[in-house]
């Protein structure tokens, strides 16, 4: 008999069980505008978009980076697929796009049914918070490529808004307050630093029990990222004015806040006007790291921001906390002369 697929590390009947298995899961996401079941080509979606006058299509991609080493450690799956959908939404959401859809993909040197059907979990969890359709994805088995019990995951969402309300930041301007809305944690970035610090240089293990943390280091650190989708669309449907929305991801508050800023605007950052987890105290004390490379990597605590005008913002915080009630005006929009743009 000569060589098969499956000779070679390919197995496409456990591809098919796959599948099987996570298909109620994605059914379960579907809205009325998906169109085509599971298992097609390509997957349909309705564009018939009533309600807008000129829809205007929002579309994000984005994985979890580091983080699924943490999984892999913890040999803990089902919450890595919240991140990689939270990272696309949160970032579509910026623009005042409702997401709709969502679709992954999946590469892993072997297939293990257990562990990507966690994995999956996970993806329509955060689909469902998200309140968007899982309409498709892919799940390669690439041998010789991928370590046999290795995998990594991308996710791809799109989003509609209305063209007169999209949200730019153009708009902002000296003396515009900002909100920050609180972060769940680490969310998925800056995880080679973490990941070398503690296991590397201090050789510390995944089960242990720092004293100052409420939990095992490794469940401190798979804690999901926060999708704001529902709090941004209930501000905007309440007529909070948000002329600006920073998404606190890979680059910290000094690579993101200046991607939505007019160039004539910086901003000023107070630190003690919000609760920061002791997990960031705990990365910085242990690894010596600088507040300057902390605000360049991690978020802080503050996973959105806010921008709004001067005279809306105290009563838009009021409402806000009603969503998240450990919001707080964070900062500031200043001139921006010949020094940095954020100053912290």
């Amino acid at each position: 008999m000569g060589i098969t697929y499956k000779d070679s590390g390919v197995d496409i009947e456990a591809g098919s069980s796959f599948v099987k298995r996570i298909a109620p899961m994605v059914r379960s996401t579907f809205s009325h505008r998906v169109i085509t079941e599971i298992g097609g080509f390509g997957a349909l979606f309705s564009g018939a978009f009533e309600g807008y006058k000129d829809p205007v299509l929002v579309s994000g991609t984005d994985g979890a980076g580091t983080k699924i080493q943490i999984a892999r450690m913890m040999n803990k799956h089902d919450t890595i697929g919240i991140d990689v959908a939270a990272m696309c939404v949160n970032d579509i959401v910026v623009s005042g796009a409702v997401p709709l859809f969502f679709l992954d993909y999946i590469s892993c040197g072997r297939l293990n049914e257990n562990i990507l059907t966690d994995v999956v979990k996970g993806i329509v969890a955060g689909c469902k918070e998200a309140g968007c359709s899982l309409i498709g994805g892919e799940t390669a088995e690439h041998p010789d490529v991928v370590d046999p019990d290795d995998y990594d995951i991308a996710g791809f969402a799109v989003g509609l808004v209305d063209r007169e309300k999209i949200i730019s930041g153009s708009s902002i301007k000296k003396g515009d307050l900002i909100i920050g809305l609180p972060s769940s944690g680490l969310h998925s970035n800056g995880f080679s630093l973490v990941r070398k610090l503690f296991f590397e240089i201090k050789k510390y293990d995944i089960d242990l029990k720092l004293p100052e943390l409420p939990d095992k280091l490794g469940n401190v650190l798979l804690t999901p990222t926060k999708i704001y989708v529902k709090e941004i669309m209930k501000c905007l449907e309440s007529g909070i004015d948000i002329k600006g929305i920073v998404h606190i991801t890979g680059g910290g508050f000094y690579e993101n806040i200046p991607r939505i800023l007019p160039d004539n605007c910086a901003v000023k950052i107070d630190p003690d006007s919000y609760n920061v987890p002791v997990i960031f105290d705990v990365i910085r004390k242990e690894g010596s790291v600088s507040k300057k490379e902390m605000h360049a990597t991690f978020n802080m605590g503050i996973g959105m921001m806010l921008f709004l005008d001067r005279e809306s913002a105290d009563g838009a915080l009021e409402k806000i906390k009603n969503m998240s009630e450990n919001a707080a005006i964070i900062g500031e929009v200043i001139d921006y002369g010949d020094g940095e743009r954020v100053v912290i």
